[in-house]
Formats: C-alpha cells, structure tokens, sequence
C-alpha cells in the first residue's frame, strides 16, 4: 500500500494561528493558505513536524458518530442489529487532538474506548444519495468515541456519555479518500500496548457512503464535519494513567493518554 499523503491542523509556534499544512515524508511540513478541502496551497513556509502542537485535523461544526455499526460490537453489547444507522452527535467542545489528555469525568466509574474510522466531510452535503454522499467525502482519519459507558446504560440517549470534554479524539492527520479507499483497512486499539480491539471496515454493517447519506437526509453536513463509523468489537474501560491508541491501516496511529478530570 502506497503511503497516501497526511494533511494536519496546527498551532503555529510564533503566530498562534491555527493552519493547516501537508506532511511530506522528510518530517517536513508544508503549511497551506487553507484546509486542503477547500483547494488550501502551499505558501511556502516549511516547518518541522517535532515541536508543533497539533490540532484536531478538522475544525469541524460536529462530530456526528454511528452506534453499532459492527456486527460483533452490536452482540458485544446485547444490542439488535440495526436495520438503519443509529447516530447521535458529539459537541465540538469534545474534539480532543492527538497527544492531549483524555480526562475521565468524576461523575463516572467506567469510561470505555471505542476505535473508529472518522470520515472528513468536504463540501456542504444535504439529501444527498449514496454516490453524491461518497463524493462528499474528503478524507480519512483516527477517532476515539470515548463513553462513559455506566452513564449510557442509565439514559436512554447518549448526548451525556459520549460529549464530555475531551471524548471525541482525532488525529494526529487526515489523508483523502482519493487516495485511500475506507472500504477495507484494519481498525486496531491498544491500551498501555496491549490490542484491544481487532476489526476491519470492511465488517461495517453500513458503508460509509450509506452513512453520510443517511445523515444527510435529516441534518446538513458542513465541510470540516467529521463521521464516525462505528467501532468493532473489543470495547472495554480505561484508567487514569492509561495509554490508548486507535490505529488505522494506511492513515496513522492517534494515541492519548488517560487522566482523571476535575
């Protein structure tokens, strides 16, 4: 498989400015006028990947996320097989980039990870069908849909369990489904090193494309909005001092570590 790619958001060291640049395979990054979805180009200022501070690789509105989207993980949780998607929206104020802390709230004794492909969106997508949905689909990148899961089995929605700060990890970079097909890559999470989680998109229930077309129907999508796809089976729970990382085949690896929060 050919290396696509890796588009990151970031904090310039002098400025302060949050932009968006390319990776080159020199370590190298190549800042850009403006998000690659939005046709952003080189400026011509290079700058050394080590030492920045990254950002979650989109400034997205939302972060609309898929229940049961595996098979297994549906089983897993003693949950029916859905016959349509099952979504629920994470705030922005959850997005968490790649390195900074995940912070387990006091209010909840066990917080799970959840590996996942998150699609990028690209351009404004509404009622769209599944071909103008995969269009829509700009890129691909690592998402942790951390829950806290004893609060999603007392309330019957999940806005609680699954919008606490720092819940909705992603990154460290994004690469474009031109140049990497989501249909099939291996989906790994590690904890302190150890696999977790073991599962390919290809045992997605709905497609991507099926996804964003769904959602489409019954909210507007916005470029910079973020999918997440669902997780295979695996989930399990995390501790203050914890290391977990999500994994994509082709993409890259997004690790956090785990804290307790105030």
């Amino acid at each position: 498989m050919n290396t696509p790619a890796r588009y990151l958001r970031f904090t310039h060291p002098e400025s302060g400015e949050a932009l968006h640049g390319r990776l080159g395979a020199d370590g190298q990054v190549r800042v850009l006028s403006a998000a690659p979805w939005r046709k952003g180009a080189e400026t011509g200022e290079v700058l050394a990947l080590e030492g920045l501070a990254l950002l979650v690789p989109a400034d997205a509105s939302k972060v609309v996320c898929v229940g049961q989207n595996y098979r297994k993980h549906a089983e897993e949780m003693g949950k029916p097989v859905p016959v349509e998607p099952l979504i629920f929206i994470k705030p922005s104020t959850a997005l968490n980039p790649h390195g900074a802390p995940i912070r387990i709230p006091r209010v909840s004794e066990e917080v799970h990870y959840e590996a996942e492909l998150a699609l990028v969106i690209g351009e404004r997508v509404s009622g769209a069908d599944e071909a103008q949905a995969e269009r829509a689909i700009w890129g691909l990148t690592c998402f942790n849909d951390v829950t806290a899961r004893d609060i999603q089995r007392k309330e019957i929605q999940h806005t609680r369990a699954k919008g606490f700060d720092t819940f909705a990890c992603a990154g460290p970079w994004a690469v474009a489904a031109r140049e990497l097909s989501p249909r099939d890559l291996r989906v790994v999470c590690r904890v302190n090193g150890q696999v977790r989680q073991d599962g390919r998109t290809s045992d997605m229930i709905f497609s991507p494309a099926r996804l964003v077309s769904f959602i489409s129907q019954g909210m507007t999508l916005l470029p910079g909005d973020l999918v997440s796809t669902g997780t295979p089976s695996g989930v399990g729970k995390l501790a203050a001092g914890d290391r977990v990382e999500v994994e994509l085949e082709g993409i890259g690896t997004l690790s956090n570590p785990v804290e307790k929060g105030l």
